[in-house]
């Protein structure tokens, strides 16, 4: 944005919003500006004349002498130039004539050149003046003529800013006039001056009139003119000054406060006005890339100065018209020989010229592509479908769909390029065919068509050896003819081109100069040379002395020459670092963004504070931003790029200088990515302050080192030194309507380029939770189309800094794409239900789902609270060989990608798992392998191997660095070589290795390979354990029997044998933190010993597990040793290792045996492998319930090894893969509860945190809504059918199929009492919390009092669907063809309707805030409304013919106005109970159920899938309507089958039951009410976001029924149990008698429904 304003108003700043900012500068400023102008009372001076034509000159300077004026000092300032054409004379530079003071820094010397020179340019102007006046009164000089001299810079910018300019331009144009009232009465007011033109006549100061004049034409003529012929805003205002001060400081910032408040208000008219113009083309890709294109065509184009042979060769080529084969030609030529401006000029001029051709009715089609210079236009297949689809555009050809392998869109292009015609002939342009990468073997070029169409062109350029591809190109187009090499010229040609260049000019060089000219053109003729030298020579001076060093000899010399000469302009470190960002930048920079980030550097807003002393540094003032465009014209070219004009290298060799020259330092390259991510990070936005200095700069040098800290002064002065910067903010959407977010425009700028800085100068926090976890970032990236694009960035990120959060999250995203790319609003809740049963286990996952909580619901209403969705998990597979038989070992390593496989025959792999690349590789010589280790630290690998020795290499480097043999001692009795090595292990620094029925040990020094000693055992050694810290050794041997050794020095220390000695020792375990050591043998027996005193170890547990002839397979010890997991065939047992007995044991099934069992990270859960199976198991450890089954797909597995590093779990199948498995993402599949059984019925409270399940086994389960557990299990004698909860929910009925009732108190889970007697069908409790009513089928239903248990009635009907009214006063049910109201004191029928003419009730609702209104509906397909009072029908509304044929559920809105029908299709039905009206909503599937929300503003429905849409195992959806307007405000996916839907009374919060026992919740956030409902949404379902990595599962109780009845029910009695607690007392008189037996259950459950104060009576 340009400002033009003459008058010197102290330092407006006008407080523009960040994003106002960023939007005017940056993102849709498009290719012209927006200019601004101010224009005041002030007209200014004339202005000094920087160049004059030499006869003007000398005709000015004559006039002067005649006017009797002294010219010496024009003739020492003005110097006569013969190299300008025609010859002028030019204003010498200040520096050179003021060169007295220059080099001083002094400010007294600066302020006295300051006035010297305003002493010289008021004279030079005064001479100017009066000598163009008299010229122009002589009539020697015209008008036009002399107004160039006479003219003030003001009219001058406005002139230019507004003369000459369309009308489309103008709109973007703002001119504020400001007119002082009576200025001329403060004239004599000093500091008027500055408002207004005076001059000074005999001691008086007087306005200037002349001036004034100049003014009045220009504001009331020239702009009202403008004004007229287009729509350019002018705002004209009135200052009034003080009668006493004149024009005060007070009238100053009232008048810029309101041109502030003006100049918002415009900018933010012309930027919606820019906005709705670039609105369509925002996600259009194939726009943006013609676009990015055709602009560099249109700026290389006018680089091109050769008109040389080439482009006439090509113009025929495109022209051809001969029988015969087309081929495509070929350009090719060095670096810098201009065949990029080549291309460009024929992409130009291709269109004239067939229309020339072709005739003017021809539509000729063109089509370039500058390769490398765009991310679409690098890649084969990107490339190929843009042009395919600009072609499928210009031909009007309708492409259903891309396709999406390489060669069936090479097929497209082919048979797109027959659509072309005679009258629509086609040229393709490729320009830089190397530029290709080879994904797809690109640069074989087997895309390339070689026969064309007659009326196609493909015109390519490549580099001559580069790649290859010139040679490939000549063996599949074999003429000579379609080849043009482009080579130097010849110097006389070079000499041409630059006189005309610099002709076209009006400069020259003398023929002094053009002798060096000729010289440096000897040397190099490239077409770039020839450019940089016109750059140098148009500034030379006819009286410069040139010799052979003013020229350079070659472009890459000439540019470091340019860039050299641009710092002496600019400034060293502000060139270097403008220079440094444009080429470190992913593709350019526009004006305003450099301008920012340079304010932003600190080193460059220091040398221009010293430079130019700048009070206030805040930024960079635009004269050097100018400057450095003009200085590199033609070589910093703009270009646009999402509607963003960008400052780009216009070739690659300038790039490679910058970066040399720029970019060499390490720390310089990471401070500058640092301050661009943060720049487009936004962290220096909103007005927050940068320092000057960091606190390590500031401390540095000034305090010791121990107490480098700052105190509360030395803050305070680094606050002083801090500035707003004034960056603007960095959102990644700029949204027009909070009101409506999917309306929106995306920052592409941040989009580009932030996550490329973050990467380089490694910011992995702000990489991970700035951009990736960034929720606004991934909706943004799916919305406008990028998913594959963000898919990438996320792999990208995971490559960077290896956090398995990001691996998850792109596993996640692809199994969502279907539905997010085709619902972007459900991206939140698509999340939030497969990121939430993880991020217990992930927990660099919670960033994201706070901001799904924050943002979500924005786009879709419902938020998922807990999710019991099944992790999804695949695991990383590597094929190591074809069959497990060949396998040896496998080590885990550090990196959890990193493997090392042996096999056997002799080869040692380490693999990179993920990207299935073999690193490193060991061949032993043909020994096969026994074993291989790796020491703690990784340092040493050791291999055993059959000629029993052991091979020690070097881990890293792969190279072997000793080898030892393992010999039997001469205390062996056996041959040394008759035995194989039978196992080794490995300490700190020493390996340990034993022969096959050997005593002997033999221990080796990893550093130096050689055996130090042997260790001499009483029996054969079957294994040895170190300890962790290197110093014992344990060794097993037969007859159960333990010798301790000293390793450093070979001393045997004890020896130690257990009662269980008929077997050997399996399993040595050392525990070090409780100083113990754990003998397993082969038959599960177990010892513990005491070695506190290593000498004399203590037996202190012996433990006989042989109880069952089963072999003991694994044994682990837990991480924190508090268990030990010992893995037999036939069963797994877990040991606590505090109290040394087994805490849990799990058996196999029948016929199954158990392979291998590991721990997880925590000991919660198990994970098992079986044989010949070819899954993984979990088992939970506290309840022992199976929580998942996760298939291995290459085979059965063999064998499991897990990793400690990184708790990674190993498999290997039969067929040799190799599977890598997350433990922490397995085990988060046991955070979720399951029934077991599918959820049949859902019961909530009124208040509270509960829900309660029955699942038609003989439990009710009881949850924590927040977690999601379950909390407690209530089970009872037979299967429950029944259950209700009082408003507290703390007492709850159930009643079972054994005619069993039953009395719960749920926060206890004592069964306070039970009713045996009689099978219910329907429980209900009062309003009041009081009274049961239980109905039956057979016998007679009965109300009883809660707390007593005894029966208040018995109602002789059986009714169904029944409810009690509001009032608590009736009970009102259907039969089959009556409605009846039944009082809840007396059981009598009190009110009723029966249906006439055979027809029956089909369903019946009470309507909620109308009590005493029933709504039924009957066979005869009509609604019925009924007042229960009046026993009247108060409505009736018909309902189509067949309608309820397939009736499923009926709904009523509470305030009665709307009923909601579903009929098992895929219609919503809507009627409206007062005027009748049916209206029919579709649904995207089956409904399957459907609720209305409590205030009847919502309807929660779920709706099958579509056989056709395929949603990565989607069941069915969750769906959320608004009533109001009948619009999805939310929807979600559901993964399992759900088989119970119900919603809480308070929050609409939504309840799902699926057919695997376990339940979802989820809430609503509609926009509408969003404030209150995010707050809801994110309190009491974010509990998991604690700081604790893993969520705290509550012990799950168990509580059982009374076995005994308290009460038995007869025909019309009760029987109470003598030890019941309830005694048979008169009910009148219950409550005053009771003895204390019943004051126990009384006081129970009156505490529970707070109901003491009440009676009978008055409830009645």
């Amino acid at each position: 944005m340009k400002i033009s304003s003459q008058q010197t108003i102290p330092q407006i700043h006008l407080n523009i919003p960040s994003f106002l900012h960023n939007l005017t500068t940056s993102q849709y400023g498009g290719g012209e500006e927006d200019r601004t102008g101010l224009l005041g009372e002030k007209y200014g001076t004339i202005r000094i004349p920087g160049e004059v034509e030499s006869s003007e000159f000398e005709m000015i300077l004559d006039a002067a002498v005649e006017a009797k004026l002294e010219t010496r000092i024009l003739e020492e300032w003005y110097c006569r130039d013969e190299n300008t054409v025609p010859p002028a004379y030019y204003l010498r530079p200040k520096s050179e004539m003021l060169k007295n003071n220059h080099n001083t820094m002094e400010s007294s010397s600066n302020s006295m050149n300051e006035n010297k020179w305003k002493d010289v340019s008021e004279e030079i102007k005064k001479i100017f003046k009066t000598a163009v006046k008299l010229l122009h009164e002589k009539g020697k000089m015209k008008h036009s003529q002399a107004k160039r001299y006479l003219s003030s810079a003001v009219e001058d910018e406005l002139d230019f800013a507004l003369g000459k300019q369309t009308p489309a331009f103008l709109k973007k144009c703002v001119c504020y006039i400001r007119k002082i009232a009576n200025i001329e009465r403060f004239v004599k007011i000093p500091e008027m001056g500055k408002y207004m033109d005076v001059i000074h006549i005999g001691g008086k100061v007087l306005r200037d009139t002349e001036a004034h004049e100049k003014l009045i034409k220009l504001r009331d003529e020239f702009i009202p003119t403008i004004v007229a012929a287009s729509n350019l805003r002018v705002y004209t205002s009135v200052t009034h000054c003080d009668m006493k001060l004149g024009y005060s400081q007070e009238v100053e910032n009232h008048y810029i406060e309101g041109l502030g408040k003006q100049f918002y208000e415009d900018m933010i008219d012309i930027i919606q006005a820019t906005v709705q113009q670039n609105f369509d083309t925002e996600t259009d890709l194939l726009y943006d890339e013609v676009l990015q294109h055709s602009s560099l065509c249109k700026t290389y184009s006018s680089f091109y100065e050769y008109r040389c042979e080439a482009l006439n060769i090509v113009h025929k080529y495109i022209l051809h018209s001969k029988t015969g084969h087309i081929n495509p030609l070929i350009i090719y030529g060095g670096p810098c020989t201009g065949k990029t401006l080549l291309l460009a000029e024929v992409a130009k001029k291709a269109y004239t010229w067939l229309q020339e051709e072709m005739g003017p009715e021809s539509d000729p089609v063109v089509v370039i592509r500058f390769l490398g210079s765009t991310e679409m236009s690098t890649d084969l297949k990107n490339l190929l479908q843009s042009i395919c689809e600009q072609l499928a555009i210009n031909y009007r050809c309708l492409v259903q769909s891309y396709p999406k392998k390489i060669h069936d869109l090479r097929d497209l292009f082919i048979n797109l390029l027959n659509e072309s015609s005679f009258h629509r002939p086609l040229v393709i342009i490729f320009d830089a065919l190397e530029q290709l990468s080879d994904n797809d073997d690109a640069r074989k070029l087997w895309w390339l068509p070689i026969h064309l169409p007659r009326s196609v062109r493909i015109i390519m350029s490549t580099l001559p050896n580069k790649h290859g591809i010139l040679q490939k190109l000549r063996c599949l187009i074999h003429e000579e003819d379609n080849y043009i090499e482009l080579i130097s010229r010849d110097r006389k040609m070079c000499s041409q081109v630059l006189k005309h260049q610099l002709l076209r000019v009006k400069r020259k060089v003398t023929s002094g100069q053009q002798i060096y000219v000729n010289e440096a053109f000897s040397k190099c003729t490239l077409p770039m040379f020839v450019n940089l030298t016109f750059r140098e020579v148009r500034n030379w001076r006819s009286h410069k002395d040139v010799d052979e060093s003013s020229l350079c000899v070659t472009v890459h010399e000439s540019i470091e020459q340019l860039f050299w000469s641009l710092e002496n302009k600019c400034g060293l470190k502000l060139l270097s670092r403008a220079l440094g960002y444009v080429t470190m930048s992913k593709s350019g920079l526009s004006e305003m963004e450099l301008e920012d980030i340079l304010a932003l550097d600190n080193s460059v807003m220091y040398e221009l504070n010293e430079s130019i002393r700048q009070c206030n540094p805040l930024r960079v003032p635009y004269i050097y931003i100018a400057r450095l465009k003009e200085g590199l014209k033609g070589y910093l070219i703009e270009r646009q790029v999402k509607n963003v004009t960008l400052l780009v290298w216009a070739n690659r060799h300038l790039q490679l200088i910058a970066q040399k020259l720029y970019l060499h330092s390490e720390e310089d390259v990471h401070e500058m990515h640092t301050i661009m991510a943060e720049y487009f990070l936004g962290v220096w936005s909103g007005g927050r302050r940068k320092s000057f200095y960091s606190e390590d700069q500031y401390l540095n040098g000034c305090l010791d080192n121990n107490s480098r800290s700052m105190n509360d002064e030395e803050k305070h002065c680094m606050d002083l030194t801090s500035f707003d910067r004034q960056a603007p903010d960095q959102p990644w959407v700029f949204q027009c309507n909070p009101l409506e977010p999917d309306i929106f425009f995306v920052n592409h700028r941040k989009m580009t380029e932030l996550l490329h800085h973050l990467t380089r100068c490694g910011r992995s926090d702000d990489l991970l939770y700035g951009v990736i976890m960034n929720f606004s970032w991934l909706y943004t990236m799916i919305k406008i189309g990028q998913f594959d694009k963000a898919l990438s960035d996320i792999e990208l990120a995971y490559n960077y800094s290896q956090e398995k959060e990001l691996k998850f999250l792109a596993s996640t995203l692809r199994s969502i794409k279907f539905k997010v790319t085709k619902y972007p609003g459900s991206l939140s809740a698509e999340l939030q239900q497969r990121l939430l049963p993880v991020v217990s286990s992930l927990p660099k996952l919670r960033h994201l789902l706070l901001e799904c909580d924050r943002d979500g619901p924005k786009y879709c209403s419902i938020v998922p609270l807990h999710s019991s969705m099944d992790v999804t998990y695949s695991p990383e597979r590597l094929p190591l060989s074809s069959s497990c038989m060949h396998v040896t070992e496998i080590l885990p390593t550090f990196n959890p990608n990193t493997v090392i496989a042996a096999l056997e025959n002799g080869s040692i792999s380490t693999w990179d798992a993920e990207t299935r690349q073999l690193l490193r590789q060991i061949t032993t010589a043909q020994s096969v392998i026994l074993g291989i280790k790796l020491t703690s630290d990784e340092k040493y690998l050791v291999v055993a191997t059959t000629k029993n020795t052991l091979l020690i290499y070097d881990n890293q480097n792969s190279c072997l660095l000793s080898e030892v043999e393992i010999k039997g001692s001469k205390h062996c009795g056996i041959g040394g070589a008759s035995n194989f090595i039978n196992g080794f292990t490995l300490s700190i620094n020493h390996a340990l290795a034993w022969l096959e029925a050997s005593k002997d040990v033999t221990v080796i020094d990893l550093l130096y390979g050689w055996p130090l000693y042997h260790f001499h055992c009483w029996y054969e050694v079957t294994c040895v354990q170190c300890s962790p810290d290197g110093v014992y050794a344990f060794c097993g041997q037969y007859l159960n029997t333990t010798t301790i050794f000293h390793l450093g020095s070979g001393e045997k220390l004890s020896t130690v044998t257990s009662e269980f000695s008929g077997g050997f020792v399996k399993f040595l375990l050392v525990l070090d933190t409780a100083q113990e050591m754990v003998m397993v043998d082969n038959e599960g027996g177990l010892s513990v010993w005491n070695t506190e005193e290593i000498t004399n170890p203590q037996l202190t547990d012996d433990f006989d597990c042989r109880k069952e002839d089963s072999e003991v397979v694994s044994i682990e010890l837990s991480e924190d040793q508090s268990a030990i997991l010992i893995c037999k065939a036939l069963s797994i047992e877990l040991l606590d290792t505090g109290m040394w007995k087994v805490a849990e044991k799990f058996r196999a099934k029948h016929n199954e045996r158990f392979i291998s069992a590991v721990l997880s990270k925590n000991g919660d859960c198990i994970i098992a492998s079986m044989e010949n199976t070819s899954a993984i198991f979990v088992w939970r450890r506290d309840t022992g319930q199976c929580m998942a089954s996760l298939q291995e797909i290459s085979g059965t597995i063999v064998r499991l090894i897990k990793s400690n590093h990184h708790n990674m779990l190993l498999s290997l199948s039969t067929s040799g893969v190799l599977s890598i498995w997350d433990i922490d993402i397995i085990t988060a599949m046991s955070n979720i509860d399951k029934s077991g059984k599918p959820i049949q019925r859902l019961v909530l409270p009124t208040r509270g945190e509960l829900i309660y399940t029955l699942d038609g086994s003989e439990s009710v389960h009881k949850w924590n809504f927040s977690t999601g557990f379950i909390e407690a299990v209530l089970k009872h004698e037979g299967i429950v059918e029944n259950c209700v909860l009082t408003s507290s929910g703390e007492i709850m009925i159930t009643s079972d199929d054994k005619c069993s009732q039953y009395v719960w108190h749920t926060i206890t889970g004592e069964n306070i009492f039970r009713i045996n007697g009689q099978r219910i069908s329907q429980l209900m409790i009062t309003h009041n919390d009081q009274f049961v009513v239980s109905l039956c089928e057979q016998n007679a239903s009965r109300v009883w009092r809660l707390a007593t248990g005894h029966r208040v009635c018995n109602i002789l009907v059986a009714l169904q669907n029944a409810f009690i009214t509001t009032a608590n006063t009736f009970v009102v049910g259907m039969t089959k063809n009556k409605v009846l109201a039944v009082s809840l004191w007396t059981g009598s029928i009190t009110k009723k309707f029966c249906c006439d003419d055979g027809a029956t009730i089909v369903n019946i609702k009470l309507i909620p805030d109308c009590p005493d209104i029933v709504v039924f509906i009957t066979s005869t397909e009509t609604v019925n409304i009924w007042s229960l009072t009046e026993e009247v029908i108060c409505r009736r509304v018909q309902l189509p013919n067949n309608f309820l044929k397939d009736l499923e559920d009926f709904e009523i809105s509470p305030n009665g106005k709307l009923g909601i029908l579903s009929r098992g299709d895929e219609n919503i039905n809507v009627l409206d109970l007062h005027s009748g009206k049916l209206r029919v909503v579709h649904a995207p599937g089956i409904i399957w159920r459907q609720r209305l929300s409590c205030d009847g503003r919502y309807l929660v429905y779920i709706c099958f899938r579509n056989e056709e849409d395929d949603d990565n195992g989607a069941i069915s959806s969750l769906i959320v309507m608004r009533l109001a307007d009948g619009k999805n405000i939310g929807a979600c996916s559901l993964y399992k089958t759900p088989t119970f839907l119900s919603l809480s009374q308070r929050h609409l919060n939504i309840i799902v039951g699926f057919d695997d026992g376990s339940i979802g919740t989820y809430t609503v956030v509609d926009r509408v009410d969003a404030a209150l409902k995010i707050k809801i949404a994110t309190s009491n379902s974010r509990q998991i976001f604690s700081n604790a990595t893993q969520v705290i599962r509550p012990k799950c109780h168990n509580y059982s029924f009374k076995v005994n009845a308290d009460c038995i029910w007869r025909e019309s009695t009760e029987v109470f149990a003598r030890d019941s607690p309830i005694t048979v007392t008169d009910p009148e008189t219950s409550e005053t008698t009771t003895p204390k037996k019943h004051n126990y259950c009384y006081d129970k459950v009156c505490a529970a429904i707070d109901c003491r104060g009440h009676s009978f009576a008055a409830d009645n």
